[in-house]
């Protein structure tokens, strides 16, 4: 446990706030938490003396400092503590460590020769012995995992995994000695990416990804927004082209049908009788290949009919379009931007789309930023 811990609700808030946007003035700190400089003083001198803040070299420019009296600008000790992040896919395991502002320090995977839970939780907690090997003892572990997750402890329903009911947060407590956190994985990312990343700063952000399923999460008043049925796949009954293609289990013309990499693969295996991979199809239809280019060309109309409607019912400031199948926007980007303006009011404003490259280790550093959280927070962890 770090010497900082516990911390009172006020200095939480001090602490949040430097963590997330800092370095920060004392003058635009006490501004931002609407704070007397008094107050302010108050809260940080016990959090300089924990060593959690700390005063940066960098002046802030500000009146004080042309004035002759320079503000140091107060920054928190990144590497006071680490934090340990995981991603389990159905075939793999990905680990991170980072700094207490989620910056990667080192990545390890590992395959799953199987899916029985003890097993994963050993690979897990040989995983987590490997990174905090020479780094200053971890202060809290987070897993992502696509489905439905309980009380971010229990994992209730994984498609991926075929588990029900599994217990992981306290199996792999009971392997480490660590706090442990479990979320859905997109509940995850878009927790990251709010704190540390393209939704920092902003009121409403929504996340979108596509790849093996396909996840959405929301922020409203700069907090994410849970929901009772996340990682149920709602994709599966999002219809975005009432008339396309069905998938094996029926469900015709949906976003999973028509975004993710197996409903793609899908679409080609059924159509030619050939087994070809996602980037294998992207590079044919960017080749001009008849049936990828006709795929890929739904699919992208698709994702635009997608994120319009994101737009105009979550009036989002920015959308994140991210996971392992993001590189339909390199070959039919264009398509995807102009189905969006075809179902966006004329004079609406462009909406601000932001595609994001990640592999499965930006999906584990989401789940470090759970740990982050969980310590900073106090609270949801098992």
């Amino acid at each position: 446990m770090t010497d900082w811990l516990p911390l009172s609700p006020a200095e939480r808030s001090v602490a949040i706030e430097v963590l997330v946007h800092g370095p920060l003035s004392r003058t635009g700190l006490a501004r931002r938490l609407g704070l007397s400089q008094g107050s302010l003083t108050r809260l940080t001198k016990p959090l300089i003396e924990s060593g959690l803040l700390v005063e940066t070299a960098e002046a802030d420019g500000g009146a004080q400092a042309r004035q002759g009296r320079p503000s140091r600008p107060l920054g928190v000790v990144a590497d006071s503590c680490s934090f340990l992040g995981f991603k389990i896919t159905a075939d793999r395991v990905y680990g991170v460590v980072t700094t207490l502002r989620s910056e990667v320090l080192a990545r390890l995977d590992r395959p799953l020769t199987g899916h029985d839970p003890d097993a994963v939780a050993d690979v897990v907690a040989r995983l987590a012995a490997g990174l905090a090997r020479g780094r200053p003892d971890p202060a809290g572990l987070g897993i992502g995992v696509g489905g439905l997750v309980r009380e971010r402890a229990v994992v209730a329903d994984s498609p991926f995994l075929g588990w029900r009911d599994v217990p992981l947060a306290a199996l792999v407590r009971d392997r480490t000695g660590l706090p442990v956190v479990v979320e859905n994985d997109v509940a995850a990312l878009t927790e990251a990416e709010t704190w540390f990343g393209a939704g920092r700063g902003l009121d409403r952000f929504a996340v979108l990804t596509i790849g093996a399923g396909l996840g959405y999460g929301l922020v409203l008043g700069g907090r994410r927004v849970p929901f009772a049925e996340e990682g149920r796949a709602p994709g599966r009954y999002w219809i975005v082209d009432p008339h396309g293609p069905l998938t094996p289990d029926g469900t015709r013309g949906s976003a999973v049908a028509m975004l993710t990499i197996p409903g793609i693969e899908y679409q080609i295996r059924a159509a030619t009788g050939r087994d070809v991979g996602y980037e294998d199809i992207l590079t044919g239809a960017a080749a001009g290949e008849p049936m990828a280019a006709r795929v890929v060309g739904e699919a992208a109309r698709a994702l635009g009919v997608l994120v319009a409607q994101i737009a105009n019912f979550a009036l989002p400031q920015k959308i994140l379009l991210a996971g392992e199948g993001v590189g339909l926007m390199d070959v039919a980007g264009v398509t995807v931007h102009e189905t969006v303006r075809a179902h966006r009011h004329p004079l609406a404003e462009p909406v601000d789309l932001e595609t994001k490259v990640s592999d499965f280790h930006d999906w584990a550093r989401g789940a470090a930023v759970l740990a982050i959280q969980v310590l900073v927070l106090g609270e949801g962890r098992v």
